[in-house]
């Protein structure tokens, strides 16, 4: 015979179960259901039979450590994400992704980094930029990716990754994918009049925000059937342009803005972090972005979902 005291203790914990199944069942959302049902389905099926998914990270200066947040709750939610494409910092976000860097850990260097972590940025070499246009360099870019990656080649990643630089002499598009994936995403973020023109293959290559700043024609190029873009938006009509640098940002965002609206309008799922207060220098405050950036992806999540459900043979919606 079971207690008093362990009967009553058991009749309490089964009414408990009830109300709280009752009170999911008052909350119970059936669009949410079906798509946990359809994802689940969709998940299980061989990775060859699933949709190319690209994830696209746009160039922002200090406001793209969202980028950081975005990745976090892919991660979390295991989206099967089959190609990255960066530009500027978005190739940085992706080059450390895609090489499996630990986010919790960048998440800790972010609070502490400064425009010393990826350049020879100091009074001395500032003078020298004011005087003598010398410019300065973002080799230390390099050596900030390379010392929490290793010096990985891109075939070594375990997500293919595609950073996009821009030809200084020909204003080319640059498709880098080959070769040192630091290099690469140095190169992708070299902005003009500001740091030296990195040399490649007899090239001489800056801010791949100049020929694409959201590069969503990329994804297309690799026949991607699902692009996810993270632009990291801002009005620029409230930018400060009280430095050089500050000055060629703007100068870099108005070039763009009309092939980013464009290129947004081709995508499947846009994520919008709410940034656009974060001057693109403000690395000091850059950290602030990775929560908005965390939340913006968790918005979306849903919509990312349905984006790739829809694109899974009918047999998946089916069996």
């Amino acid at each position: 015979m079971i207690p008093i005291k362990s009967s009553i203790f058991i009749i309490f914990a089964v009414l408990f179960s009830v109300c709280a199944s009752f009170a999911e069942l008052q909350d119970f959302n059936e669009e949410n259901f079906l798509i946990d049902i359809l994802w689940r389905k969709a998940m299980s099926i061989e990775e060859e039979e699933l949709p190319k998914i690209a994830l696209v990270l746009g160039g922002g200066g200090a406001r793209g450590f969202a980028h950081v947040g975005v990745l976090k709750v892919i991660q979390e939610e295991r989206i099967p994400v089959s190609l990255v494409v960066g530009t500027s910092v978005g190739s940085i976000a992706g080059a450390l992704y895609c090489a499996g860097a630990s986010l919790e850990r960048l998440q800790d260097d972010i609070k502490e980094f400064d425009v010393g972590h990826i350049s020879n940025f100091n009074s001395i070499s500032l003078l020298e930029l004011l005087l003598a246009d010398r410019l300065l360099s973002n080799k230390k870019l390099e050596n900030f990716i390379n010392a929490r990656i290793g010096e990985v080649t891109f075939n070594q990643l375990r997500i293919p990754l595609v950073c996009i630089a821009t030809d200084l002499i020909t204003g080319e598009r640059i498709l880098l994918r080959e070769g040192s994936v630091a290099f690469a995403a140095r190169a992708s973020s070299a902005v003009p009049g500001i740091f030296q023109p990195v040399e490649y293959n007899q090239r001489y290559l800056i801010d791949g925000g100049l020929s694409e700043n959201i590069p969503v024609s990329v994804a297309r190029i690799f026949k991607a059937d699902v692009i996810i873009a993270v632009p990291l938006s801002a009005d620029i009509t409230k930018n400060n342009v009280n430095n050089i640098f500050l000055t060629l940002m703007q100068a870099i965002y108005i070039q763009g803005q009309s092939l980013d609206q464009y290129n947004l309008s081709k995508v499947d799922v846009i994520i919008c972090p709410e940034v656009g207060d974060l001057n693109a220098a403000d690395f000091a405050g850059a950290y602030k972005t990775i929560d908005k950036g965390y939340m913006a992806m968790k918005k979306s999540i849903k919509e990312v979902k349905v984006a790739i459900i829809n694109k899974i043979r009918e047999r998946v919606l089916i069996e």
